[in-house]
């Protein structure tokens, strides 16, 4: 019974590597193409898999741009969990830091991710509804509820409705690592280092946030 079982485990994890070399092929091909640039011919022979493995396992190009962007988020989602569902932080200006901190180490860690937001959010498409309804809005709508609920924790004036802070966010956040290699031309840095992501990280706790020292003494 266990040698019966040993090939048939082997087929199955053979079969989950093969989807996330898939995967991260058709990520990295959508950030860098686009929906429509991208092939999956192209798709396939960068991830070293028979074109004939894509419809077999997501039914074709749509189904794998939909898994992927589902992978991405999900990675995301797991990365953010822990700070949007925190209690131990000390007050909700804490919670916001930590979400900020957060979103720049993964975006950091995976470029692709703004690419693709980039390409999909900038036309009415079916495909940018699909992502806005399914992953989108509810990362956005956690924010603002952290935003709305907290005390007077940003930079932003009183009554400015948090969408504002949102897409600040989402935008300082994003352009530099979405646009890296124009930075390292510009100023020789690598924006992907460890030390300019922390760097980065505590220069929008501070602007969006403000000084915490300050604000209490105040």
């Amino acid at each position: 019974m266990a040698s019966a079982a040993t090939p048939r485990a082997d087929r199955h994890a053979e079969a989950a590597s093969t989807r996330e070399r898939i995967l991260d092929a058709a990520l990295a091909a959508f950030s860098e193409h686009g929906f429509d640039g991208a092939t999956t011919r192209a798709i396939a022979t960068r991830a070293g898999v028979n074109l004939g493995l894509i419809p077999y396992y997501f039914e074709g190009k749509e189904g794998l741009w939909r898994e992927a962007v589902d992978r991405a988020f999900g990675d995301l989602r797991r990365g953010l969990a822990d700070v949007l569902g925190d209690t131990s932080a000390g007050n909700d200006r804490e919670r916001a830091a930590l979400l900020i901190r957060g979103y720049v180490r993964f975006v950091a860690a995976h470029p692709e991710f703004v690419r693709l937001m980039h390409e999909e959010g900038k036309r009415d498409s079916r495909r940018m509804r699909w992502l806005v309804d399914r992953h989108v809005r509810p990362l956005f709508e956690a924010t603002c509820n952290l935003i709305e609920q907290g005390e007077r924790i940003s930079r932003l004036p009183a009554g400015v409705d948090p969408l504002h802070f949102y897409y600040i966010l989402a935008g300082s956040v994003g352009i530099l690592f979405h646009q890296a290699p124009e930075c390292r031309r510009l100023t020789g840095v690598d924006p992907r280092q460890d030390v300019v992501v922390e760097a980065h990280a505590d220069a929008l706790v501070h602007l969006l946030l403000g000084n915490e020292l300050e604000e209490n003494a105040t």
